[in-house]
């Protein structure tokens, strides 16, 4: 897995700790979306409340490089005030604190940096109009009513800008750009239509190398999995490995020499150069070529018992019942040979695959926010602070 700034530079992500973390974080926060998308509220802030734990194990510099943070204490307490849990408004209050601290470290003071890295486009609108609007909505409930209009009508000018025009949308549909996508492009650009469709143009070319990145990705990954990991239960670096194909090494030996030296370089070749050493890599191969051939001999057996199962009558089935039983005892036998071999560890793959699965591969979908419940809240409060200003002028009048 890999995280980028907002200019889209990947970032080297340092220790195992941090990986984990940021892995499992990124994870989290992504299905946690996911539930609020789908209205299951209660759900969604149990698994970023999750995520959140997972982003505590980061180093602290990692994590004020990466807006995913911030992000995650506003959805936190966006899914506090869709369940109006009011119980937790000094809680939201501090949440939105870290929040507003982080985006400036990220984004930079008035969100400067990060408009500069997107050539001058206002991404970040949506994002600021849900952060303006609940920092007014917690500022209501205590009694700060001052201070909640300032940041309810902040919000409101933001969210009138996100307003899109039925002209231009209907010019950027004809030329051929669905209404979706021509309705973020001018979102995203201030309603300029010149930037709209550079937006778009440059959109479909970032959506394009997105897939054949991911297409090598995933190619990457199956490769990985066949050679196993290491003592460290790392995967085998694939770059180091196209280093050694490169200049003549059979690629299998090459993958087990960095293998079983945690990926260093020197070592494998060492290993590969020396002939009593390449022999036991040879050896080491084989042994895993051999669990595999067996693996598939016994899954086969086991497809085979689960046909017949459905086809013979019960006392076949019975019969069966046992040769299955005694399938699933050897392949439990191979599997643990398998392990021994190849000394994997499927999780971080797995967890990989799950994550890629669940992102967008979008590099702003958290600035794409859709603000109708957004707009219908700030009205709602802006009527009930107009509503309180009459009272007490009501109540001076007495």
């Amino acid at each position: 897995m890999e995280l980028e700034d907002q200019s889209g530079q990947k970032l080297q992500i340092g220790s195992e700790t941090d990986h984990r973390g940021a892995m499992m974080g990124v994870m989290l926060h992504t299905k946690g979306k996911n539930l609020i998308e789908k209205e299951k509220i209660k759900d969604a802030l149990e698994v970023l409340l999750m995520a959140e734990e997972a982003f505590s194990l980061c180093a602290p510099k990692l994590v004020e490089m990466i807006d995913n943070i911030p992000i995650l204490q506003l959805d936190i307490v966006w899914c506090y005030f869709l369940l109006k849990d009011i119980s937790c408004l000094s809680v939201a209050g501090a949440r939105l604190a870290k929040a507003r601290l982080g985006f400036e470290r990220s984004h930079g003071k008035d969100f400067t940096r990060f408009r500069a890295l997107q050539d001058g486009r206002h991404q970040d609108l949506a994002i600021y109009l849900r952060l303006e609007l609940l920092e007014g909505v917690v500022a209501y409930h205590s009694g700060n009513h001052e201070e909640s209009r300032k940041a309810l009508n902040s919000a409101l000018s933001k969210y009138n800008q996100l307003q899109v025009s039925d002209e231009a949308l209907s010019q950027l549909m004809g030329m051929g750009y669905k209404e979706k996508a021509a309705k973020r492009a001018l979102k995203m650009t201030g309603q300029d239509m010149e930037s709209a469709v550079g937006f778009l143009v440059e959109e479909r070319a970032k959506k394009m190398r997105r897939y054949e990145e991911d297409k090598q990705r995933r190619e990457e990954k199956r490769e990985q999995k066949l050679y196993g990991t290491t003592p460290m239960k790392k995967a085998v670096d694939i770059k180091r490995l196209n280093e050694l194909a490169s200049i003549g090494f059979d690629r299998e030996l090459a993958a087990e020499a960095l293998r079983v030296n945690e990926n260093d370089t020197q070592l494998a070749l060492d290993h590969l150069t020396d002939p009593d050493k390449n022999c036991k890599l040879q050896s080491k191969i084989e042994s895993r070529r051999q669990a595999r051939a067996q693996r598939a001999a016994v899954q086969g057996l086991s497809e085979v018992a689960a046909q017949g199962n459905a086809i013979r009558g019960s006392a076949e089935v019975a019969a069966l019942g046992d040769t299955a039983q005694g399938s699933a005892e050897v392949a439990a036998e191979v599997a643990a040979v398998a392990a021994a071999v190849e000394d994997t560890n499927p999780i971080d793959f797995e967890m990989e695959d799950e994550l890629i699965r669940n992102l967008k591969g979008d590099a702003i979908a958290d600035y794409d926010i859709e603000v109708t419940k957004e707009g219908e809240a700030i009205a709602e409060y802006l009527s009930l602070l107009d509503s309180s200003g009459q009272q007490s002028i009501g109540s001076s009048s007495l």
